[in-house]
């Protein structure tokens, strides 16, 4: 789970552009935008997995391009350095921050970033390199408003009132008190918080096969090239800096415990969210590779 930040923000490291070039990641960010812009611009749901995948492909091929090219940096005053960035999720006290978040968080943890989360989930720290934070940004700029969309659909056409979810009532008898569990209707917050959890869930879960898969792939083509680059040995390198920046950066203290369906576990509403997460289409767009600041809540 994610640190819980409630203190100040914190400053900017040096940024990696001045060793990668911001021209080059912009770029990559156009191609990766792109992806995600053919993925919600078609119909056909073969179609949009093949451009998300593709883009989380991209994304992770940036990174392990990263990690190589650091290998070879001689000074290390010159490497590229990992970052801290701050997201803002939407304003405090706005309900379905945390749902939000945890979107942000499952899109992070397929792109080796790590993630601190502010008392009010009103904003994410986000500890990563530039171009792994950009692909972050960029991917949830485009999911979460298919979430949302999704979410706000199934909620309109009224299919979760048919569903019902098991909670605890504690009753007193006498100077007993009994706890028996009830059958009660769905009510249209729980379906939609149990919705996006799901959405989420399955999302970070397809984000990570296809990272997984790029990186195995990057490997092996090592192997064949009898490469002297040792990718696996960079991806390593690159995690163990990652996780030193984290541990001497962070300031959270606790543990955020994220979105819980504190009034009932709905499974019709969970696997609505997670078709709909199966059908999330992960490609992104020139106009999104540039993104910074408040992301759409």
């Amino acid at each position: 789970m994610a640190g819980v930040v409630g203190g100040p923000t914190y400053p900017r490291t040096v940024s990696s552009d001045k060793v990668t070039g911001r021209a080059g990641g912009e770029k990559l960010l156009g191609r990766i935008g792109g992806l995600l812009r053919q993925a919600e611009s078609t119909d056909n749901e073969h179609e949009a997995e093949a451009f998300l995948a593709a883009a989380q492909r991209l994304a992770t091929q940036a990174s392990i391009d990263l990690a190589v090219a650091r290998a070879h940096i001689v000074n290390r005053e010159r490497r590229p350095v990992p970052t801290q960035r701050i997201i803002k999720i939407g304003e405090p006290g706005k309900k379905g921050l945390r749902t939000y978040v945890q979107l942000f968080l499952a899109i992070s943890a397929a792109n080796d970033v790590r993630c601190d989360v502010a008392q009010s989930s009103a904003q994410v720290y986000a500890y990563g390199f530039d171009t792994d934070i950009d692909a972050c940004e960029a991917l949830y700029s485009s999911l979460i408003v298919q979430m949302v969309r999704a979410s706000d659909a199934y909620i309109k056409s009224g299919s979760y009132r048919s569903a019902t979810v098991e909670k605890v009532v504690v009753e007193r008898r006498g100077h007993r008190r009994i706890a028996r569990t009830v059958q009660a209707p769905v009510a249209g917050v729980t379906a939609r918080l149990n919705f996006q959890l799901a959405f989420a869930a399955r999302v970070g879960k397809r984000l990570g096969e296809v990272r997984a898969q790029a990186q195995a792939e990057a490997i092996r083509d090592d192997s064949a090239h009898d490469s002297t680059a040792g990718t696996a040995l960079a991806l390593r390198n690159k995690e163990i800096e990652l996780v030193d920046f984290y541990r001497q950066t962070s300031q959270a203290r606790g543990t955020w415990r994220g979105a819980q369906a504190s009034a009932g576990y709905s499974v019709q509403a969970r696997r609505a969210g997670d078709r709909a997460g199966r059908a999330a289409r992960l490609g992104t767009a020139p106009e999104l590779g540039t993104a910074r600041g408040q992301l759409p809540s």
